[in-house]
């Protein structure tokens, strides 16, 4: 039995076994030696930047010694150019994987955490323009690497030519198909510098109200009081009016309107508002003020003016005022409640 010459399978077995095992093993060693320096120290985005992706890196950096080792593997020209077509391909894809996964892991450190509450202005400002960013720069990673891809390789290239040779009729084409999509791009951009809204914020949209859950690079999630999710394109944001809450800040004013007698006690009222507010942990003390805003033929409108440090309380707070109201009214002043008056004009027989 004849066992093939050492010599001949020696440079193969060092260049593509043990060059790729000792590679990895030089990063494995270096990520432990990295690890060990910044455990103490408060570096969370150097310890996301090495912890996370590693498995992308490896891949590269098997690649790029293969790519190496491949002169050494003696195949003939033919073989040897289409080898090293498909390694470049598959390193420029590792690469692109990589630093893609890199930078969404410096982001994503910025973004873990609980979310901010609605007095954290600043924080939900920066959560939103980091949730922007990170899509947008991902996005840009991988077009960046798809379209390296598309460029080494010849028969794509020549095809993207020829199909393209009328530039002004091709650009046309382009630019109406790729319009939604640079318009939400440019609307997101927007959203993160100029801030319209935020993650966390209490938006009111098409009628809906709910707090703004997601910002992706070409849509809003917004979920609404009943666990719904209302999903509206980013430029809505930037062409049509929307309510927002908590844009300069969560505090709440809001009213509660009643309808009574003309012959109810407005001051009794505002004493017994007064004494609901004190005792309800939603109010924050600002504002309770009590207004008849009009007299109509049948009744009398009042307005209960109340404040609360957010949405949510105010909702609970109004809803409490209302029905603590309307029960003391009926069990205390059940006259002025509305009711309808009829007149006997009388000089009828009987």
């Amino acid at each position: 039995m004849n066992f093939p010459n050492p010599s001949a399978w020696s440079p193969l077995l060092l260049g593509f076994v043990v060059a790729p095992l000792l590679a990895l093993g030089v990063l494995a060693l270096a990520h432990r030696v990295l690890e060990r320096l910044l455990r103490g120290r408060d570096a969370p985005v150097l310890l996301a930047l090495l912890q996370r992706g590693r498995r992308p890196l490896r891949i590269t950096v098997v690649l790029l010694v293969l790519d190496l080792a491949l002169p050494a593997a003696g195949l003939d020209e033919a073989t040897a150019g289409w080898a090293d077509s498909l390694l470049g391909l598959a390193v420029a894809v590792a690469m692109g994987w990589t630093i893609t996964r890199k930078v969404a892991a410096a982001f994503d450190v910025q973004l873990e955490g609980a979310l901010p509450s609605d007095e954290d202005l600043l924080l939900r400002r920066r959560r939103t323009q980091l949730a922007v960013f990170r899509r947008m720069a991902v996005s840009a990673g991988v077009v960046f690497t798809v379209g390296v891809v598309l460029t080494a390789i010849p028969a794509v290239r020549a095809v993207g030519l020829s199909l393209f040779a009328s530039a002004g009729v091709a650009g046309l084409v382009i630019g109406i198909a790729a319009r939604p999509a640079v318009s939400n791009l440019i609307a997101g951009l927007q959203i993160a510098l100029t801030q319209p809204i935020r993650i966390g914020d209490a938006v009111t949209v098409e009628g809906q109200f709910g707090r703004v859950q997601e910002i992706t690079a070409t849509y809003v999630t917004i979920q609404t009081w009943d666990q719904r999710s209302l999903v509206v394109p980013l430029s809505h944001f930037l062409e049509k009016p929307f309510l927002n809450w908590t844009k300069d800040s969560a505090e709440l004013l809001d009213t509660v309107f009643l309808y009574l007698d003309h012959a109810a006690p407005v001051q009794a009222i505002r004493d017994e508002v007064a004494r609901l507010v004190a005792d309800a942990p939603q109010w924050d003390g600002r504002v309770a003020k009590v207004s008849v805003t009009a007299a109509k033929e049948a009744c009398i409108e009042v307005r209960v003016l109340l404040s609360a440090a957010d949405g949510s309380r105010m909702f609970d707070l109004r809803c409490l005022v209302r029905e603590a109201l309307l029960a003391w009214l009926a069990r205390d002043y059940p006259a002025s409640l509305p009711r309808q008056r009829q007149a006997d004009v009388g000089g009828g027989p009987g």
